[in-house]
């Protein structure tokens, strides 16, 4: 059976690559066999893509918010009709198991897509503040470029509240795991939104660079690394972009001495390990009164030991590859460096875990007596390690949590929730789950410090993508 190949979305069809046929091989991390080509698009491809969407802007965003609504309402129904074919080709690109790929991966799409549309009906776009009359405007065209770690759900994230404040988007895709970003396109398409309102461009850091850069093109909405966020806000400056960054984190979660410890290091552990560790708001460091570190270590331990690793189209899996070799021998070399820095090793390692020679499989590691300057406790990993760390009192957990450059998440457990919040509340993080609080996709997404700017999800994401204009009205308008 020959390997598909997927062309750039433009003006609402699939179309050959004008730059020619570089293509780019899309490989399932778990078996190492390439599934599928995109084209490796470059600077004609983004030149096509954002004078379609340009040339969409003002209809759509003058298209009425019911109708707008409408389009990611029935964009949701779709969403969920196709949702097994979406766990699917997301276990194939990511290496997800299938369990949590329908769980999550393919149901936070339809959630947020869903919940997006009903916060825009009711959303009030105009306010009058004495003689002026606010209204928000479209941002105009929106670079939205997306990681691979949740290959749909971060651009749902991005893509629908962008629709929905009425702007159009050209979305570059990562191009480790590119297909369900274009299966998105063709839903959208078929739920009602007009041509060149969204485009694809798959393609590598040529294309990406090019978006950033472009003339065209009014905001940039990035999700990746540290070092290549501060290049897109540089480059994005030439142009005076607006720019949103998500760039990663450390997230602590911290147990307070009164807190069920055992529930809070098992939900712990299995948050550091969910999508392989691949997670931008893991929580990777565990806080502990330093006399229970010995009875959270045991706890981790065997939380560890329920990690079964292993074919991701098994139901029973719980944890699949890290996305390619390069990442796994990124996150084997700081294993390494905890070895060499003192840490103790309580589980995993480096070795693969048995059985799983044919991908890029991670065992599940667990390092404890961890120094909370160390690189290991400092550094974003984005794979399956978990520090733990012991505090003396609350005042220096508090100080831990806080101590890396990083601000994106984390977590309180206490026995008195009020108590947690009051902790949570001096947790320098842009979210924290209070006692296991789930996670709710109308609350506002993003970081203090190194871990970025803007945000994403609820009305705080649209918000993003609105600019607002105000109108002096003269001193008689509105009177009765």
């Amino acid at each position: 059976m020959p390997t598909p190949h997927h062309g750039q979305f433009i003006d609402g069809v699939r179309r050959p690559s004008p730059d020619g046929e570089a293509r780019i091989e899309v490989e399932n991390p778990a078996t190492r066999r390439v599934i599928a080509t995109v084209a490796d698009g470059g600077p004609g491809d983004v030149d096509d893509a954002v004078r379609s969407a340009r040339k969409a802007l003002g209809t759509w965003a003058a298209t009425p918010v019911a109708d707008r609504a409408a389009v990611l309402r029935r964009a949701a129904k779709l969403l969920e009709d196709r949702r097994e074919e979406i766990a699917q080709v997301v276990t194939a690109e990511l290496g997800a198991p299938i369990r949590i790929a329908r769980s999550v991966h393919a149901q936070l799409p339809i959630t947020v897509t869903a919940t997006t549309a009903d916060l825009l009906s009711a959303y009030s776009f105009d306010e009058r503040i004495g003689n002026s009359l606010i209204v928000r405007q479209p941002v105009g065209v929106v670079a939205a470029i997306t990681p691979w770690n949740f290959p749909l759900h971060q651009v749902t994230s991005k893509v629908i509240p962008a629709l929905a404040a009425g702007a159009s988007v050209v979305l570059k895709p990562s191009e480790l795991a590119p297909l369900s970003a274009l299966l998105l396109a063709e839903i959208l398409t078929e739920a009602g939104l007009p041509e060149g309102v969204l485009n694809v461009v798959t393609g590598g850091p040529t294309a990406g660079r090019t978006l950033v850069d472009h003339d065209d093109v009014d905001l940039v909405s990035f999700t990746g690394s540290v070092d290549v966020g501060r290049s897109v806000a540089a480059a994005a400056s030439r142009t005076v972009k607006r720019v949103t960054l998500e760039l990663g984190g450390k997230s602590a979660s911290l147990v307070l001495p009164d807190a069920d410890i055992p529930t809070a290091v098992k939900v712990s552990v299995a948050n550091a390990f969910f999508n392989s560790g691949q997670a931008c708001n893991a929580w990777t460091r565990l806080l502990v009164p330093a006399d229970q570190l010995e009875h959270v270590n045991e706890l981790a331990q065997a939380a560890a030991e329920k990690q079964t690793v292993g074919d991701p189209t098994d139901d029973k899996t719980r944890m699949g590859p890290v996305i390619s070799d390069q990442q796994r021998e990124r996150v084997r070399a700081f294993i390494r460096v905890g070895l060499g820095d003192g840490a103790r090793l309580l589980a995993g390692g480096e070795t693969s875990p048995d059985g799983c020679d044919g991908g890029y499989f991670v065992r599940p590691t667990i390092f404890t007596d961890v120094d909370p300057a160390s690189t290991l406790a400092q550094d974003e990993i984005f794979g399956p390690v978990l520090s733990i760390i012991g505090y003396r009192d609350e005042a220096e957990a508090i100080e831990i949590a806080n101590g890396t450059r990083y601000g994106l998440g984390g977590s309180v457990w206490a026995h008195d929730t009020d108590h947690a919040v009051r902790v949570a509340r001096r947790i320098r993080t842009g979210q924290v789950d209070v006692n296991g609080g789930s996670f709710n996709p109308a609350a506002p997404f993003g970081g203090f410090k190194y871990s970025g700017y803007g945000r994403e999800l609820g009305v705080h994401g649209m918000a993003e993508y609105l600019e607002p204009q105000s109108l002096q009205l003269p001193a008689e308008a509105g009177r009765d």
